[in-house]
């Protein structure tokens, strides 16, 4: 599992960030927390709540208080917060904040940035993207697929036929996430996202064949960057001695990081197929999110069967 930081450096280099504290070297500051402050009622001088971890988001709103203050009291506000630290400030709308402010700042060793994006834009866009950078995170072996929206993380062991059960599936219209290894992000206690590592996005292994560059061969719609995962298969050997789930009355769960997701537990043997099956386990699954259960609606139809014979 991957550390919870992320590294000040990447935020200014994937924003585009301008710097304004030349100065300062923020290339070695973590960030700890997906939480963002905008420190609206800390300007007022009310700071016996501050979290000195989050990132500061300076928006027109802040910039014309400050603006309207005596020169003494920006003075003071600007030491005080300073004096309480910030991972760093980040000025909406390419608003340039007080020389004065940078001065203290750079003092400070609080590193100053500005972006042209609104506020509102900005801090969407930089809490999406904490979100997933700060998210606990695994790497599992199997492969991601969205089928008819629905995101299945087939599993099973090496060699049991899941890349190319995703191969049938991306003719059949639907689309690959990421095959061998995927990178589960665990975005909240009910949600669980994966896309694929870098080095193997947009690859297939077909054993015989090779590696398949999926987007090339099938266009850009049959890849997808990254998927909630809302249902796991997994493919498992025919096993004649062993008890298969006929009904689906017997709810089964994994567990991934936390995470309880509905399972599927499918055996295969000679002349199954494997990719009709998994678009069945998909809609089968949206069915009973949406209120339909099949497998209830079967034992009521059997009880009424045997009621009117008797």
């Amino acid at each position: 599992m991957k550390g919870f930081y992320c590294e000040l450096n990447e935020i200014v280099e994937h924003f585009g960030l301008k710097v304004l504290t030349p100065e300062v070297d923020y290339k070695n500051i973590h960030i700890t927390t997906r939480d963002i402050n905008r420190p609206g009622i800390q300007l007022t001088g009310f700071l016996d709540y501050f979290d000195k971890n989050r990132i500061q988001i300076v928006g027109q709103v802040e910039a014309m208080y400050l603006k309207q203050l005596a020169q003494n009291e920006k003075l003071s506000i600007y030491t005080k917060l300073m004096d309480l630290g910030a991972p760093c400030y980040i000025f909406c709308r390419d608003i340039e904040p007080d020389t004065e402010l940078i001065n203290i700042a750079t003092k400070k060793c609080i590193p100053i940035f500005s972006t042209q994006e609104s506020t509102t834009d900005f801090m969407s866009l930089i809490i999406k993207y904490l979100g997933e950078k700060l998210a606990p995170s695994i790497t599992l072996h199997g492969c991601l697929v969205d089928i008819n929206g629905v995101g299945v993380f087939i599993r099973g062991e090496s060699g049991i036929g899941k890349s190319e059960a995703v191969l049938e599936l991306i003719k059949r219209g639907h689309r690959m996430v990421s095959d061998d290894a995927v990178e589960i992000y665990k975005a909240s206690e009910k949600t669980l996202f994966g896309k694929a590592p870098k080095i193997v996005r947009d690859f297939l292994e077909i054993r015989g064949i090779g590696i398949v560059d999926i987007k090339t061969m099938f266009g850009v719609q049959s890849v997808k960057e990254t998927q909630s995962i809302e249902l796991v298969v997994t493919l498992q050997e025919w096993d004649s001695k062993a008890e298969y789930d006929r009904l689906g009355d017997r709810e089964s769960f994994v567990e991934i990081l936390g995470n309880k997701i509905v399972n599927y537990d499918i055996p295969l043997r000679p002349g199954r197929n494997v990719a009709v099956i998994l678009e069945a386990a998909a809609l089968s699954y949206r069915q009973r999110q949406m209120g339909y259960n099949d497998t209830a609606e079967f034992i009521k139809r059997a009880n009424e069967q045997f009621i009117a014979k008797d």
